[in-house]
């Protein structure tokens, strides 16, 4: 799977003319390479990936995560280098650049440090953004894909089962954030184990859990805290960053409530909100553009008097956010083999409601990914 990737790769280079690509997203090298889990920027240890044409691939990476590297790196040559010593991350670099005339690198993507040294090295009008390749690439799933998104959507529809189950009233925030953890991590651990043989790859969700409740409720990514929830309060449960089977990410949010619906003007706002979602899901099929899709759910807000609203939802895949966006102006044709995170959503001053799923296009529609109930009856706890 990784080597046809970078044989995709170095064929679109060629088409390009594009002799050399430094690589440095993290979510891009383990699309080309398979190698996570290693420091990178965050500790100051930068990693490259340096994909020719014609010739090796390479990956510079810091001594400490070595044999990380090299148990799970599908490259044709590793080199370490150590803090301190030498010119460290930046030895093989003028050697792989030197006959190049030119040279790809994710212009938005790549940190400030190899930048700055990149610019010493190559000048600006030998750059080329490598981006929208490896975006392009990206957007359309492989079968081994589709398959870690149903297997996440199943890690997500336990982790909302068990959110749901937690929440009650007199109950602190942070217990529903365990619950859902707890879930997510042992049905994450039954699919490694039937399906996957990975020895290495963590079952463990990490990521902070989204939550809001009560009065805290128009905070869109709040974290769990210890507030404590009470009866006739909304609550709102995201698993955006949570869902994170096997490095693949989706979407998944619902409201709640507590009981009953402590405000009348809530429940208008949440059926206008699911309203928004089942417009767009209405929508969504090969064929047609992303931009299309947020338009139909942004007519269902509007027309009900409220706001334009935010994006309608977004691709995802092993980075949260990828190419298309469910957005005004992006004019992507939607086709078979994309997986969308797809929401609606509208707020007022004192409360906000959402709803979102993951879906995957199909050849004459989508097929869900992520599933829970949503009418008002259902999510009244």
């Amino acid at each position: 799977m990784f080597a046809q990737r970078l044989q995709g790769l170095r064929a679109r280079m060629r088409d390009t003319g594009m002799d050399v690509a430094l690589i440095t997203d993290e979510d891009n090298v383990y699309y080309l390479t398979g190698y996570f889990d290693y420091l990178h920027m965050d500790f100051g240890r930068p990693t490259v990936l340096i994909v020719r044409a014609e010739g090796e691939t390479l990956l510079v990476t810091p001594t400490i995560d070595l044999n990380t590297a090299q148990a799970t790196a599908h490259v044709d040559r590793i080199s370490a280098w150590n803090d301190g010593m030498g010119e460290e991350w930046r030895a093989e670099l003028p050697g792989a650049l030197k006959t190049a005339q030119t040279v790809g690198i994710e212009l938005e993507r790549m940190p400030p440090l190899v930048r700055t040294y990149i610019d010493e090295l190559v000048s600006l009008e030998k750059l080329i953004n490598a981006s929208p390749i490896l975006a392009d690439m990206r957007m359309i799933k492989s079968s081994q894909e589709l398959q870690l998104a149903r297997h996440a959507g199943q890690v997500a529809n336990a982790m909302m089962q068990a959110g749901r189950d937690a929440i009650a009233d007199g109950t602190p925030e942070y217990e529903v954030a365990l619950a859902t953890t707890q879930a997510g991590t042992r049905k994450a651990a039954e699919l490694l184990s039937a399906y996957y043989d990975d020895r290495d790859m963590s079952p463990n969700t990490h990521f902070l859990q989204i939550m809001a409740s009560g009065d805290t409720i128009t905070k869109t990514h709040h974290r769990a805290t210890t507030r404590i929830m009470r009866r006739g309060e909304p609550v709102f449960l995201c698993f955006c960053g949570m869902t994170n089977f096997h490095r693949f990410k989706l979407g998944f949010d619902r409201t709640f409530w507590i009981g009953d619906i402590g405000e009348k003007l809530q429940e208008k706002v949440y059926e206008v909100a699911v309203a928004s979602q089942a417009a767009a899901l209405d929508a969504l099929r090969p064929g047609v553009t992303a931009e299309s899709v947020h338009a139909a759910y942004a007519e269902v807000i509007q027309s009900a008097g409220f706001e334009y609203p935010f994006r309608c939802g977004r691709a995802t895949g092993f980075s949260f956010l990828e190419q298309p966006q469910l957005v005004t102006g992006d004019k992507t044709v939607l086709k078979p083999g994309m997986v969308l995170a797809v929401d609606g959503s509208v707020s007022v001053d004192t409360f906000r409601a959402q709803v979102g799923d993951s879906v995957i296009i199909t050849e004459d529609g989508w097929e869900a990914v992520t599933e829970h109930p949503k009418s008002v009856s259902d999510v009244i706890l």
